[in-house]
Order: C-alpha cells, then structure tokens, then sequence
C-alpha cells in the first residue's frame, strides 16, 4: 500500500469484529514500525500487547470500574483547560458522532452500548500499550507519537484497522497488574489493532480535517 493511501484509507475504528490478529501479523507490523525516528537515535519505547484473556480480564475490569464510577486517572494528564478553538473542535466531532450513530440506528439498546463500548476496547482482538520511562521529558512522548502512527501505517498494509485512545489507558493501575508493567514506565497511550466491523453504525462517521490553509503558514515561498 503506497503511504499516501494508508493516510488517507485509516480511521478510527470504534467497533471491532471479534477476529484475531495473528501473532505473526502482529511481529511484521511492529517491525516494520519499529523503524519510526526517535531523538539520538534512543529508541525509548517499551512495547505491551495484550490479548485473548489477558485483554479479556482488562475489558472485564474497565466495565467494573465504569459501573463504580472510579475516575480515570491517565499517567499522562489531559490539559486542565483546552485552548477555545481546540475545545469547540472536541465538542464538534463529539456532536458529530452522535448524530451519525442516531441516523443510521433505531434501535436505543445500541445507543446505550455506545456510552460502554470505549470501556470495552471497542470489541479490539489487540490492544498495544506503547509505555517509556519516568525519567524521560516530553521530546520522548513525540518519539512514541512517531511509533504510534508508523504502528497504524504499517496495520494498514496489512487490512489491520486500529483506534489510538486515551480511554484505552484511563486505567493505568489495571494495565500495570495484568501485563506486568513495570512501575518506572509511564503507560503513555494505546493502539487498538483489529478488523473494523463496517456494519456497526460507529465507523460510518468520518471526522473532519482542518483545510491546509487553516492548519499551515508558509513563509518565504
């Protein structure tokens, strides 16, 4: 697949078909991926994947905690407060997403399974956890931003779809115990890997992207 195309065929996925990945799919993506840029070369990426019952003992913990209400509490804080144009942006593609699920579902007990299904990992077969040490400073939070999208442009070269999701570590406590984590490892975010169900009202929505001469400032040309 040109890279072009992976850019533009990648999405979000938000429902999963329950399918594996197989353990040999998984190691040529990772590899490929691997080869993500980092700062001097420092590679500071420790990789966790999770699946079969070990992924399914983490979905069964996350939906507990969302019925007790316990709060999330990421290793890596979200802004206290976002920017105005970054907050409308967020509440937007919320909006959005809402309404298309609406559109294409009558049926209410699909709506309610929307509200849980971000706690179930999206049904993923896969969950990659990209972690790195606490000592590290923001430039190695941009490297695993790196490894991330070369793990989602190398899934796509293989029809392996994928979510990246803050709410795939709002948990770090769960994720430490079940994959042995180590507690000098901040858990910086994960990648769900798997086969989008396209029947599922969820992945008909596409977010919008800010048009070029929204986002980009040339100078001297």
């Amino acid at each position: 697949m040109r890279v072009l195309d992976a850019l533009h065929s990648r999405f979000t996925v938000r429902s999963f078909k329950r399918d594996p990945v197989s353990r040999e799919t998984l190691r040529k993506i990772l590899e490929a991926a691997l080869h993500a840029p980092s700062w001097a070369n420092t590679q500071p990426w420790e990789l966790y994947i999770a699946g079969g019952e070990a992924l399914n003992r983490l979905r069964k913990a996350y939906l507990e905690n969302l019925q007790n209400c316990v709060p999330r509490s990421p290793d890596l804080t979200a802004p206290r407060e976002w920017p105005p144009e970054l907050q409308r942006r967020m509440e937007a593609v919320k909006a959005e997403r809402i309404a298309a699920v609406e559109k294409t579902c009558l049926d209410t007990s699909t709506l309610v399974d929307v509200a849980r299904i971000n706690y179930r990992f999206f049904d993923a077969p896969v969950v990659v956890y990209l972690c790195m040490d606490r000592r590290l400073t923001p430039w190695s939070i941009f490297d695993l931003g790196l490894l991330a999208q070369s793990i989602m442009l190398a899934a796509q070269d293989f029809n392996v779809d994928s979510a990246p999701a803050v709410t795939l570590v709002a948990h770090p406590d769960l994720v430490r115990a079940e994959l042995q984590i180590p507690d000098e490892l901040l858990i910086i975010i994960g990648v769900a890997l798997g086969y989008a169900d396209l029947k599922h009202p969820l992945n008909s929505f596409r977010s919008s992207r800010r048009p070029i001469d929204d986002a980009v400032k040339f100078r001297g040309f």
